[in-house]
C-alpha cells in the first residue's frame, strides 16, 4: 500500500468516525429547505435500495457518490432518467460528462421536480379562484471527479438550487463531496466509500408574495404594503459510509453485495442493503432493503422497506455502451414509484 493510499484510507476512517456526531437522525420533515435534494435519481442504484456509495461509476454517481464519475472509461457519457414520484409528482433528470485525460472528468446535471398545476384558493373562494399556478423546483449541478490512482477517486458537486412558488422564490447553493477506495486491504472487489451531501447555507423565500396590504393601527399612514419576514431554513445535510463486495462466480456470472449507513439531519437514519446479479455484463437483476430503526407507526417512513429492479447493457452485443435500467419502489399511502434510466457512452 502506497503512502497516498494510506493517507486516503486514514481520511476515510476518520470520516466514518464522525458519523455518530453528524446529525441527530430525528424526523423533522417539512422543516428543511430544498427537500428535493434528497430525492434519489437513477434506476440502477435505487433498485439496490440506495446502498451503493462504495462502488459507483458513470453519471449515476453524481447523486450517489460524485467520485465515481471518473471511474467510467468512456470519453463522454449522457444519462436520462424519469421517476414517477408521490402525489402525482414526477422527477426528470438529465446529465452529461466528459473525460479530460489526467485532469479528470467534468459533469453537468439538471434535476427538475414537476409538481404539476395547483388551483389557487382563498378563504373567500375555497373552491378556487380560477387561477392556476405551476411551481418550479430544480437543481443545476456541476461535478468534478478525479481518479488519483487505480484504486482511489475523489469527487465534488456544486449545486444551484431554485424554488419558485407563484410570486415567491428561493435560491441556494450546496456542495457534495465523495471518496471511493477500491480493493480495501488489498482484497479484490472490496470497496469503501464516504459521501458528505447537501452542505451549504440556509434558504429563504422572497418576492412579491411576501408583501401584503394592511393597516397598522399604530400608524396614521392608512392602508399600505408591508413585507413580512420569511423563515430561513438549512439544507437537509447527510453523511453516508458504505462497503461493497463483488464476487466473481464464474466467467459469465458475478454478484455484488453492498451496504451503507446514512446519517441524516432532517429524517431518520437508515441502514441500506443491496444486491446486484450480473450475467455476462448484459443482464442485471437487483434488489434492496432499507432499515429505519427509529421509524414507528406514529411516525412512519412512507417508503416501503424494499426495492427491486433490472437492467440491460448492450455493449457486449452491439459494441455500443448503451444501458437501460428500471427500478420499482413501493410506497405507503401513495402509488408505487417507477424509475427508468437510459445511459449511453461514447
Amino acid at each position: 500500500m502506497t503512502k497516498l493510499n494510506k493517507l486516503l484510507l486514514i481520511f476515510l476512517l476518520l470520516g466514518a468516525s464522525t458519523v455518530v456526531t453528524f446529525g441527530s437522525g430525528q424526523n423533522r420533515a417539512g422543516t428543511s429547505a430544498a427537500a428535493q435534494l434528497r430525492i434519489p435519481i437513477g434506476a440502477r442504484y435505487l433498485a439496490m435500495g440506495g446502498s451503493q456509495v462504495a462502488n459507483v461509476s458513470g453519471l449515476d454517481a453524481i447523486f450517489w457518490n460524485p467520485s465515481g464519475v471518473d471511474f467510467n472509461q468512456n470519453a463522454a457519457n449522457a444519462m436520462f432518467s424519469y421517476r414517477s414520484y408521490i402525489a402525482d409528482m414526477n422527477i426528470n433528470y438529465v446529465a452529461v460528462s466528459g473525460k479530460f485525460g489526467d485532469l479528470g472528468s467534468v459533469g453537468f446535471s439538471f434535476k427538475y421536480l414537476n409538481i404539476g398545476e395547483i388551483n389557487v384558493t382563498t378563504m373567500d373562494q375555497p373552491d378556487g379562484t380560477g387561477q392556476v399556478i405551476n411551481p418550479n423546483f430544480f437543481v443545476v449541478g456541476l461535478t468534478y471527479s478525479k481518479t488519483l490512482t487505480d484504486r482511489i477517486a475523489i469527487g465534488l458537486n456544486f449545486n444551484v438550487i431554485n424554488e419558485s412558488f407563484h410570486r415567491a422564490e428561493a435560491t441556494g447553493f450546496s456542495f457534495d463531496f465523495g471518496v471511493q477506495y477500491r480493493d480495501l486491504f488489498d482484497t479484490k472487489g472490496l470497496d469503501l466509500g464516504i459521501v458528505y451531501k447537501n452542505l451549504g447555507g440556509s434558504m429563504k423565500y422572497e418576492g412579491n408574495a411576501t408583501w401584503v396590504e394592511a393597516t397598522d393601527p399604530n400608524s396614521s399612514r392608512g392602508t399600505t404594503f408591508y413585507q413580512f419576514a420569511t423563515a430561513e431554513n438549512p439544507l437537509p445535510s447527510e453523511l453516508s459510509i458504505g462497503l461493497s463486495y463483488k464476487a466473481q462466480i464464474d466467467e459469465l456470472n458475478d454478484i455484488t453485495f453492498s451496504t451503507a449507513y446514512f446519517n441524516n439531519n432532517y429524517t431518520y437514519d437508515d441502514y441500506k442493503f443491496g444486491m446486484e446479479y450480473s450475467y455476462n455484463s448484459i443482464f442485471y437483476v437487483r434488489g434492496g432493503y432499507i432499515f429505519s430503526p427509529q421509524a414507528s407507526e406514529n411516525a412512519p417512513n412512507i417508503f416501503e422497506d424494499y426495492s427491486l429492479g433490472a437492467g440491460l447493457n448492450f455493449k457486449e452485443i452491439t459494441g455500443i455502451d448503451l444501458s437501460v435500467d428500471y427500478a420499482y419502489v413501493p410506497v405507503k399511502y401513495f402509488d408505487s414509484n417507477h424509475v427508468f434510466s437510459l445511459n449511453v457512452g461514447f
